[in-house]
């Protein structure tokens, strides 16, 4: 019997595949394939807005009204799922959140009337896709790593430019050689493809399965469920007002979507339209964009591991100020090597400054940095929202979109100097930074 104890000693082996092969891979995995099956609504409503006004002979306003509703919701709906998240658990908020959104976008397909587009393409998709936002991916990053954190979040924002890329040429030419209805019924098929895989695969807690999160020296147990998510919500947002850091963070993305969504993917193409270029030809340039945009994405979380975060924020804004300041001189009938350089680096630049916000709200709000990122990109959408609707008032009133440029520049170099503004040291618990 003495000897059976250390003959034992090899049982010890498991852990060490656990430690090289960590569930929370295979969590992140998941993750990364779930925010891709919800991101293929993103890329349907700018290909179904000319056959529904054909169709329906629904204005393009009215058209775009329920696309508002839907970014809208998407933006709002995000800090309240994460504190869903901390209530009923990650797996079945997403389950529940990728249902919905296979149901709005397979009920289009029967409807008549403009108010039902509201509620399928408004209401329903945009709560299913806000739960479904980036403070989905900031749940599952700071329960599951303490190391990687940078990166982990730098893959999982990319996971919904992958969306995009994997699923536009599907759905441009379904909507162009069978109508809109099978598109739509793809996005809803997709979405519940992804529902058995979410429900078998994906843990809310390293807890349940009995390992550490990544990288840390100690087991955490499992927090209890916490009740009172919407109240939670608000609360969290009523102290994350009173800081500083706060405003500071919502403001530079504010920014971020403003110079984005906002601006480039709602005015590039018009603008080299204007230019003479081909709509075709515009199209596939922004294209080009979401493919850099995804390893931009992934670089930048790598880099948010081993740089300060604000340092990089002002770079990232810094040089996105730049390239916008820039771009009137580049637009032009054809394609050249200096617009091109503009594509890739604007690409490259996209959501880069995703992973360095997530890490600064983690740094300064700490449990509850899920939520307050999700208010943060509640911030993000409204820019995006505002400038999409400005840029067309400055078209419409000045016949050129180059004052929008300018401006916007000017505001990515705000955007900078706000980074740099931001406190390092972390404030005391219970207080405001």
């Amino acid at each position: 019997m003495t000897q059976t104890s250390p003959a034992a000693a090899p049982v010890q082996a498991p852990p060490a595949r656990h430690r090289r092969v960590h569930r929370a891979w295979s969590v992140a995995a998941v993750t990364f394939v779930t925010i891709i099956g919800a991101a293929a609504f993103r890329s349907l409503p700018g290909l179904l807005i000319d056959p529904l006004h054909a169709e329906f002979g629904w204005s393009r306003g009215t058209i775009g009204a329920a696309v508002s509703l839907n970014l809208a919701l998407y933006g709002l709906t995000a800090p309240f799922a994460a504190a869903l998240m901390d209530r009923f658990g990650i797996r079945r908020v997403v389950a529940v959140a990728l249902t919905v959104i296979a149901l709005g976008s397979g009920l289009t397909v029967w409807m008549t009337a403009a108010w039902q587009l509201w509620l399928c393409w408004g209401l329903l998709v945009g709560l299913g896709t806000g739960s479904m936002a980036l403070a989905f991916a900031a749940t599952v990053t700071n329960r599951w790593f303490t190391e990687r954190r940078g990166l982990v979040s730098g893959i999982l924002t990319a996971a919904s430019a992958s969306g995009q890329l994997i699923f536009l040429p599907v759905l441009s030419w379904l909507a162009e050689h069978h109508g809109w209805r099978p598109a739509a019924v793809t996005v809803a098929l997709a979405a519940l493809a992804v529902v058995p895989l979410v429900w078998v695969l994906l843990r809310d807690h390293p807890a349940d399965v009995g390992q550490k999160p990544y990288g840390a020296r100690e087991f955490v147990p499992k927090p209890p469920p916490v009740t009172g998510a919407a109240r939670r919500t608000v609360n969290v947002l009523s102290a994350s007002v009173r800081s500083g850091t706060f405003w500071l963070l919502a403001g530079t993305f504010a920014i971020c979507g403003a110079s984005t969504n906002g601006l480039v993917q709602t005015h590039f193409v018009p603008a080299e339209h204007d230019h003479g270029m081909p709509v075709t030809t515009a199209a596939s340039l922004l294209a080009v964009i979401g493919v850099f945009d995804v390893a931009g994405t992934i670089a930048s979380g790598w880099f948010t591991d081993r740089f300060e975060p604000r340092r990089l924020l002002a770079v990232y804004y810094a040089l996105r100020g730049i390239s916008l300041v820039f771009l009137p001189m580049l637009l032009g009938p054809a394609v050249h090597p200096p617009m091109l350089f503009f594509i890739v680096f604007y690409g490259l630049d996209w959501v880069a400054t995703v992973p360095p916000t997530l890490a600064l709200c983690r740094e300064r709000f700490g449990e509850d940095s899920a939520i307050v990122f999700g208010w943060v990109l509640a911030s993000h959408q409204v820019g995006a929202a505002l400038v999409a609707y400005l840029g067309g008032v400055v078209r419409d009133v000045f016949g050129s979109y180059d004052l929008v440029w300018y401006a916007s520049g000017t505001l990515c170099a705000a955007a900078a100097l706000m980074a740099l503004v931001i406190r390092r040291a972390p404030a005391p618990a219970g207080l405001p930074a």
